[in-house]
């Protein structure tokens, strides 16, 4: 069995600082590997990578149909979003559309990474609530599918049908039985995988080889809605959404806690999955831009892939400081 492989060095003027190990698999539409790094066969947990798989049921079920379900909202329900003003207000709606309230949420409520949604709750004297959550977008499909199901309101218990139909879609889509599962951030469980698993997951999504209908068009909506709202699948500033801009639509991009990133690619029907083994997302970052750049869906010379792939670091000062490697 393979270890983790050194992915990306930091360097400090001349000096190497610090070094990132992981594994990135890229998978084809069969679901052989075209190239991989580390063990493609680690077990480890998506996190929020995981959201677009999660989502699946609530698109091939027909809830989204049932509740009016506009590309924007499929694209918050794949989303860590950053709480910003656009995120929120939408939530909200969506929520108020289905007859649900931020009382339905089970995600928790968390500050916003946005700065001036951040500073207007500061500046109210109002704590954040439930739909600053950055899975709110994914809370709120569950919510419509526990709808539509008739199910419960403990939407994220592990038995409850939503995240049945949710572990089933997974483990469907990865080719895998999920070993395991750990409770997540926001509450709901997010069930184990391998990253040969994963990527395949992706490929399938990016080709359309789901194994139904209804599964390859909810997949293909999905997609697209991420490409089509890269600011609601993340936010300004962030490398999902910086990413997916610089590409133009030629890929979806997302990423999870604890340096994990996936890639959807319809155009040459591939997946990929990364995991960064000490949790570092500047790495994380770094590898599936510079994975992109190579494949031919990011150009190398856009902004956005250089600042991921290769910074510069600067201080508070402005002067550059160091760089990013990617030994990919």
């Amino acid at each position: 069995m393979a270890g983790a492989e050194k992915l990306v060095e930091i360097w400090r003027g001349d000096i190497l600082e610090s070094v990132h190990r992981g594994h990135a698999v890229i998978v084809d539409e069969t679901g052989e590997i075209r190239e991989a790094r580390g063990d493609p066969s680690r077990v480890f947990l998506p996190r929020s990578a995981a959201k677009m798989l999660q989502a699946l049921p609530l698109v091939e079920s027909g809830a989204a149909k049932e509740a009016g379900l506009a590309p924007e909202h499929l694209a918050l329900a794949c989303a860590s979003h950053n709480g910003a003003a656009i995120h929120t207000e939408r939530v909200g709606e969506w929520l108020a559309d289905i007859g649900r309230s931020e009382d339905d949420l089970r995600c928790g409520a968390h500050e916003p990474k946005d700065r001036p949604a951040r500073d207007a709750l500061i500046r109210e004297g109002r704590p954040p609530c439930q739909i600053h959550n950055n899975c709110s977008g994914k809370h709120a499909g569950f919510l419509t599918l526990a709808r539509h199901l008739g199910a419960g309101p403990e939407y994220v218990e592990p038995d409850h049908p939503v995240q049945q139909a949710v572990r089933a879609a997974i483990e469907e889509m990865t080719g895998e039985d999920s070993p395991a599962f750990a409770i997540d951030g926001c509450s709901a469980p997010n069930f184990a995988t391998t990253l040969h698993g994963m990527a395949r997951a992706m490929a399938r999504m990016a080709a359309g080889e789901t194994g139904s209908m209804a599964r390859n068009l909810a997949a293909a909506r999905l997609v697209a809605a991420m490409a089509r709202y890269p600011e609601l699948v993340a936010g300004e500033g962030r490398a999902c959404t910086e990413l997916m801009r610089a590409m133009g639509g030629a890929a979806s991009v997302k990423t999870g806690a604890e340096a994990v990133f996936v890639a959807i690619l319809p155009g040459p029907r591939l997946g990929i999955a990364v995991k960064i083994e000490d949790g570092g997302t500047r790495a994380a970052e770094a590898v599936i831009a510079a994975l992109l750049a190579r494949i031919g869906v990011l150009d190398a010379a856009h902004p956005a892939a250089r600042r991921f792939m290769h910074g510069p670091i600067t201080n508070w000062r402005g002067i550059e400081t160091g760089h990013v490697r990617v030994l990919i």
